[in-house]
């Protein structure tokens, strides 16, 4: 007689299931709307089992933002190769962000709408991650500009907000994309490049805008 194989699933295989589940449902739901037992159900497991996994409706929260998070900058790093030039690095790293946001809509809503609106520490979650992809659009421009101008003390705060807008500008544009019918990942993409980069290209080759003269201006 052959031996009997069991048929009980691995708990990082089930957790990762009813993070699936959660992040579902949160996503379209919201968090305050959520309920564990919807939870529990869609991922096809009893209530205390969520509970005995992942401890409190706050802490699955939680695991669902860090797990959409690392997901998400992963991708972006992913996508980008070292040794290319700073547009073309930018342009993948771009691509990646939005057929990431494009591709899991829930997981975006649970990082850019849910997780803000709900107060510490889950906004935390979201400050971390966003920080992480600042530094990383900043150690690009950075580079990029400072061989462009040949100069190794190009500001790091100048860099810095620059990346600052970049971000927020992706952030923005991604939730637009996702509401609207037909607009796909590369476009998005292709859109944030066409309005940032005439202006980073300009900046890189030692063209920036300037400010009209204060004695010049009205005041308001």
């Amino acid at each position: 007689m052959g031996a009997v194989k069991s048929k009980r699933m691995p708990r990082a295989v089930r957790e990762q299931q009813m993070l699936d589940a959660a992040v579902r449902t949160f996503g379209q739901r919201g968090y305050m709307a959520a309920s564990m037992d919807e939870i529990a159900e869609l991922a096809g497991v009893s209530k205390p089992l969520v509970y005995l996994y992942l401890n409190s409706k706050e802490d699955l929260f939680t695991a669902c933002i860090r797990r959409e998070a690392r997901a998400l900058t992963e991708a972006v790093r992913a996508a980008v190769g070292s040794g290319l030039p700073a547009d073309r690095q930018l342009w993948d790293g771009l691509r990646a962000f939005f057929g990431h946001t494009a591709q899991n809509p829930d997981g975006w809503s649970v990082l850019h709408l849910q997780a803000r609106t709900h107060g510490e520490p889950f906004a935390a979650e979201v400050t971390a991650m966003r920080a992480e992809l600042v530094a990383f659009v900043t150690r690009l421009i950075a580079v990029a500009a400072r061989s462009a101008h040949r100069d190794p003390d190009l500001p790091e705060r100048e860099v810095a907000g620059l990346a600052e807008s970049l971000v927020g500008a992706a952030e923005s544009l991604a939730d637009w994309a996702n509401a609207t019918d037909g607009v796909t990942a590369r476009q998005a993409a292709e859109t944030l490049m066409n309005f940032a980069w005439a202006g980073l290209g300009n900046l890189m080759e030692g063209r920036p805008w300037s400010p009209p003269d204060p004695a010049h201006e009205t005041s308001g």
